[in-house]
């Protein structure tokens, strides 16, 4: 898909922000119109949810760094963006919750738990819609479509 691949890792990493962000802001306004705590186990700990979503955001920066410079077709890779970083948060969660309590089994139904329903569930979906954007974009790109100007940039003559 991508020729350049500094460019295909340029989209990746925009990606990658704007997948925090709405992953972020998503979880903050569901907590405050629903009054509901993204992560209700309190034997959790603060950082839980932090390392959850910074290892999903980092696999999908991978996932599209690489599948971008590939020519992956986009709805293929917004499924293994879904199927990528729903894997990464379970992983995550897991060892995260673990170093926090000490018991692995625990830990991973609690994993399985956040990233299968609720808040957790947040974090592939959008994911997968971003990569989808991303793969659009380059593809868009590649067909010769511009970036839009600004109007100080446009030529008189347009």
């Amino acid at each position: 898909m991508a020729s350049n691949p500094v460019s295909a890792w340029a989209v990746a990493g925009f990606a990658a922000a704007l997948d925090l962000a709405l992953i972020v802001a998503t979880f903050g306004f569901v907590s405050l119109l629903a009054d509901l705590e993204p992560i209700a186990d309190p034997a959790a700990g603060r950082l839980v949810g932090p390392i959850t979503i910074g290892a999903a955001v980092a696999a999908l920066l991978l996932l599209l760094g690489v599948g971008l410079g590939r020519g992956v077709r986009p709805w293929s890779l917004a499924g293994l963006a879904l199927l990528v970083t729903w894997t990464t948060g379970v992983l995550a969660g897991a060892i995260a919750y673990a170093a926090a309590t000490g018991t692995v089994l625990a830990a991973f139904l609690f994993a399985l738990s956040f990233m299968s329903v609720g808040f957790g569930l947040v974090i592939p979906i959008a994911s997968a819609l971003v990569a989808l954007l991303a793969a659009v974009t380059v593809r868009a790109g590649e067909g010769g479509v511009e970036r839009p100007r600004w109007p100080w940039e446009r030529d008189d003559e347009e």
